[in-house]
């Protein structure tokens, strides 16, 4: 095998690696993202009118 051959397999494989990253980010963003507005939909749908997210102090 010639450099070039064993170069292209490698290149492959980090791109296929930067995909799979990505597609784990954007899934997890996501996922977070929906918790949060189902949170918010279920405390509005129990009826109370303030349901926003308290912070505590620092």
């Amino acid at each position: 095998m010639s450099d070039s051959e064993d170069g292209g397999g490698r290149r492959g494989a980090l791109v296929g690696l930067l995909v799979a990253a990505v597609m784990l980010a954007v899934g997890l963003w996501l996922a977070h993202d929906l918790t949060a507005a189902s949170k918010m939909q279920d405390c509005l749908m129990s009826g109370r009118t303030n349901c926003n997210v308290i912070e505590p102090a620092r």
